[in-house]
């Protein structure tokens, strides 16, 4: 499994059509600037100082607010999260007050990039108010501090029974005692109740710095964040997804009936929902753990390197060099130095952390990081591929102006590193020595099979996360219907139901680590109709023929050298001018997902027809 975030995100979300977030110092030369409105009409030239000024003071701010985040995201206390807090407070300040006044300058002939800039510029939230802007930060930085502290007691009061979500995670992924599973995901989902009421109050406030920059409510934001108008946006995530819509639904009735085959129809019905603690995930964002469960009879071949690492005593910082040396086969840069020096790779044994995978650029040129507590996985080794890709993107953009530091949109940061991670081939795998032959073509499902159970399962998930927060942000679902409408949208589209009875004012929603942390997901769902676009058009370039699902481009610098034209591109043009430089495409088409995985869904299909007279 690839981790969905790429980021912690920071308090503060100068949203600019980009992944990372970036921030902002008050100015009270802004503050005259909106005074001077008043007394003369702006010029070309007073816009383009503006300008200027307020992308310096933008990543002078983004460095502080970055560092205090990191620090507290790798060494939670309330003293961190206090200072996270009230650096993200300055931010946020900084931030409204540069977005309100550089409305000043709509609607002059300024050149494109100008244009483009202040655009970008009012895509973030404003809250004037001291006391609100205050308390927004607070929250934001507790309910982050709250998830990544959080534990379940199978025994109240006994500290040797408690579990930490990784320790959980590991129940949940190889554990095959229906008992045990709902006991541990109803123990973690649990754990999000503590943190429901801010989140209300956080959602409040957060609606009241969009409504001053002129969106409906945050949702509204968001959507806008992709070079078109929300509406557009939300209706051109529902064409993607019924593009893959028929493959998920063969996915799903295969896992569910081999589960059935399983854990029983007492357990599994034969039609309809499954019971969500049973796809070895937390969340059943992804089923790669069922994959054992699942398998074709007499299909070897996998992409499982687990045991070899382990074997061969690959630590974490040879899995990051691995990953690096897959990126420098394309003909890009080796990892600064300080990478090396300043990465949390593995988990501190002195402090509570949060280890939810994410990557950081620090500096807005070479003081880039990951934070990982990393295991000897196939999931961590593939993860490290996905972070990497943030890394390379952030250091080839990193000469552009800091207002175009950033990807294309939020799904094409998160893009790149999965596309990376679909040449993770056997074949690649045997070029460094994890694999020891590179499996016959018939044994192609079996890995196609995993494959579609880490990316394909998470499609609908990719898309409902923000689905419920635009009826969370919209009013439409209030707090006492969280659960309700987070439930009705995870039968709707994933086909999961919830093990257990609603828990009275639950929040389920929030025992996804982005929720709390209030970072966008529609990304990661873009990202994976991306990844597969940019993956077809990688291979064409680089002179591949054959099945979508061999083909990788490790070691290939022509289609490196075309990967990092786009990438130096970085949020200077619009999404669909970066996607048209690799594919030559102008728009998101989800049919390379349905191409990588056309023999698996014949096979799905052939499969179901006999399992469901069983």
């Amino acid at each position: 499994m690839i981790k969905t975030n790429s980021i912690a995100p920071l308090v503060l979300a100068l949203a600019m059509a980009s992944l990372y977030p970036l921030t902002a110092s008050a100015s009270s030369n802004s503050v005259k600037s909106t005074k001077q409105s008043k007394q003369a009409a702006p010029t070309v030239a007073e816009a383009e100082a503006f300008l200027k000024e307020a992308e310096q003071r933008l990543e002078k701010l983004s460095n502080s607010a970055q560092r205090a985040d990191w620090v507290n995201q790798t060494h939670i206390t309330d003293d961190t999260e206090a200072i996270a807090a009230q650096a993200g407070e300055l931010a946020l300040a900084a931030a409204g007050e540069i977005a309100l006044a550089s409305r000043r300058y709509n609607g002059l002939p300024l050149s494109a990039d100008s244009k483009r800039k202040l655009m970008l510029l009012q895509l973030s939230l404003s809250i004037s108010d001291a006391k609100d802007r205050e308390e927004y930060t607070r929250l934001a930085s507790a309910m982050s501090g709250e998830y990544g502290k959080a534990k379940y007691c199978r025994k109240p009061g006994d500290a040797s029974s408690c579990l930490d979500l990784g320790q959980m995670e590991a129940i949940m992924a190889t554990s095959r005692d229906p008992a045990v599973l709902k006991d541990v995901w109803v123990g973690w989902h649990q754990q999000s109740l503590k943190y429901k009421d801010s989140y209300a109050q956080f959602v409040a406030l957060s609606n009241k710095g969009a409504k001053e920059m002129g969106f409906a409510d945050t949702g509204s934001m968001w959507r806008a964040q992709y070079d078109m108008p929300p509406a557009a946006f939300a209706a051109e995530s529902e064409r993607l997804w019924l593009q893959v819509k028929p493959l998920y639904d063969s996915l799903h009735m295969y896992v569910r009936l081999k589960l059935r085959q399983t854990y029983g129809k007492d357990v599994v019905p034969k039609e309809g929902a499954i019971p969500a603690h049973l796809f070895g995930n937390m969340w059943s964002q992804s089923w790669e753990n069922l994959y054992p469960l699942v398998k074709p009879q007499g299909q070897n071949a996998s992409l499982d390197v687990g045991e070899v690492l382990k074997a061969k005593n690959i630590d974490a910082k040879a899995m990051t060099q691995l990953g690096e040396g897959f990126y420098t086969s394309l003909g890009m840069e080796k990892l600064p130095a300080s990478f090396w020096e300043k990465s949390m790779l593995t988990k501190p044994r002195d402090r509570e952390v949060v280890c939810h995978a994410s990557a950081w650029d620090l500096d807005n040129l070479t003081d880039v990081r990951i934070k990982m507590c990393i295991t000897p996985t196939t999931e961590d080794f593939l993860t490290i591929h996905h972070e990497l890709g943030h890394i390379y993107y952030d250091l080839a953009y990193r000469k552009q102006p800091f207002l175009f530091k950033g990807g294309a949109n939020g799904g094409f940061h998160e893009a790149i590193g999965d596309t990376v991670a679909l040449s993770v081939t056997p074949a690649y795998l045997n070029k460094l020595g994890l694999l020891n032959e590179v499996p016959d073509a018939s044994q192609d499902i079996g890995v196609l099979l995993h494959r579609a159970l880490e990316k394909v399962s998470f499609l609908p998930f990719g898309y409902l996360v923000d689905q419920w927060r635009w009826k969370v942000y919209s009013g439409e679902a209030k707090p006492q219907d969280y659960d309700k409408v987070w439930w009705e949208l995870r039968e709707k589209y994933q086909g999961v139901k919830r093990p257990a009875p609603l828990e009275v004012n639950g929040f389920d929603a929030g025992a996804k680590y982005h929720v709390p942390a209030n970072s966008a997901y529609a990304q990661y769902f873009i990202a994976h109709i991306l990844q597969f676009q940019l993956h077809r058009a990688l291979c064409r370039e680089a002179g591949y023929v054959g099945p979508l699902n061999r083909c990788s481009i490790f070691e290939n610098k022509k289609a490196g050298e075309k990967y990092q034209a786009m990438l130096s591109m970085g949020a200077s043009r619009p999404w669909n001018e970066a996607l048209k430089a690799v594919t030559g495409e102008e728009q998101m088409d989800a049919t390379a997902i349905l191409d990588y995985f056309a023999p698996l869904k014949v096979w799905l299909d052939a499969q179901n027809a006999v399992l469901s007279k069983e």
